[in-house]
């Protein structure tokens, strides 16, 4: 197989760089379209094959947009390729855990409605989570009939983070929708995420990746209903693929500082120039953002949200990397049991 041919899906030189000669010639080569639970889809050219997960267990934990070597007989995975990137998220409730929501991702379209929906604190949390994973991060607004001044929402919405780019579009109107086939192109992942109801599933449609189902939104707060169940890879008209997910309705920040810090760059310069290091911006004299929120050149609710993402993350970071070595100790307990009962064996012998 001809790895050109899988620029459709995505391919680029960065994973073509990680073969041998050797898994060139005797391994295929695939994506991981969709996880339905004991079941995961490859795509490669021409073919999609649905395989029970049993098969790639060798290649470790995998997310919707991984490359596979598989064998050509079995369908056994042999091992991932390094991710380019990887979008995830601390699992929803008290579970300390690590959820991936799309690898290899180049583009991240991150889509509000202008009713209940719109949000410019969600709408920086979506920002952390793309900036970690070195994404391009584009908002997408819909439902402009929803609201009285939809420019000002496209405005704020503009002013979260320097050089964000905010489209204005009707996802029913393909016409529309056209305004960001500049991401869509061949060789290019868009990932779409956004809370249920904001119109993605009509959106991807728009973008060509073919009829998906629609429900209306709930009139008296505009909640919506999941009705995308699956993350799954689907072809676009543009010649790229997209990354439909699952609406969100919490988005926990973990292993996410540097992203955080970067939506919220205004204030971490200004903290350089604070008198004193340890300035906790509060009632300190010399606080350099406390006098930028009383001169009007930065908004208390940046500041609030700010400190509230950085706790946040900082706390779900320590939680999994306790779980994970709670996790180790009980495998080596479990391995030293192991050995020991092989050597009794053996005594016993």
């Amino acid at each position: 197989m001809s790895l050109s041919a899988l620029n459709p899906l995505g391919w680029k030189p960065c994973f073509e760089l990680q073969l041998t000669s050797a898994e060139m010639d005797e391994l295929m080569v695939v994506r991981i379209g969709a996880h339905f639970g004991s079941q995961v889809l490859y795509m490669t050219d021409g073919l999609e094959l649905s395989v029970p997960t049993s098969l790639t267990e060798s290649c470790g934990e995998l997310a919707v947009g991984d490359w596979l070597l598989v064998d050509p007989e079995t369908h056994r995975g042999v091992r991932r390729l390094e991710r380019e990137s990887l979008i995830k998220r601390k699992a929803a409730g008290q579970r300390s855990q690590t959820q991936w929501i799309a690898a290899n991702v180049d583009t991240l379209f991150i889509v509000s409605s202008c009713n209940h929906d719109f949000n410019l604190s969600r709408l920086e949390r979506y920002l952390a989570v793309a900036n970690e994973a070195c994404v391009n991060p584009v908002v997408v607004l819909t439902k402009s009939d929803l609201c009285d001044d939809p420019h000002s929402l496209q405005q704020q919405a503009s002013r979260l983070m320097a050089g964000l780019l905010v489209e204005f579009i009707d996802a029913r109107d393909s016409s529309q929708a056209a305004s960001l086939a500049i991401w869509c192109g061949q060789g290019q992942t868009v990932g779409l995420v956004g809370s249920s109801g904001v119109g993605k599933s009509t959106l991807a449609t728009s973008l060509g990746a073919g009829p998906l189902e629609t429900q209306p939104i709930r009139e008296d707060d505009s909640k919506g209903r999941h009705t995308t169940t699956t993350r799954s890879i689907h072809r676009l008209d543009a010649g790229g693929v997209l990354i439909d997910t699952p609406g969100m309705r919490e988005l926990q920040l973990a292993e996410c500082e540097q992203g955080v810090d970067e939506v919220f760059e205004e204030i971490v310069l200004l903290a350089q120039s604070c008198h004193f290091r340890d300035c906790k911006h509060q009632y300190e004299p010399g606080c350099a953002i406390q006098d930028a929120i009383d001169q009007g050149r930065l908004d208390p609710r940046r500041l609030s949200s700010y400190r509230k993402l950085q706790s946040e993350q900082a706390r779900n970071t320590q939680s999994l990397r306790e779980q994970r070595h709670q996790s180790r100790k009980r495998g080596r307990f479990f391995k030293s049991v192991l050995a020991e009962k092989r050597q009794r064996h053996g005594n016993d012998r």
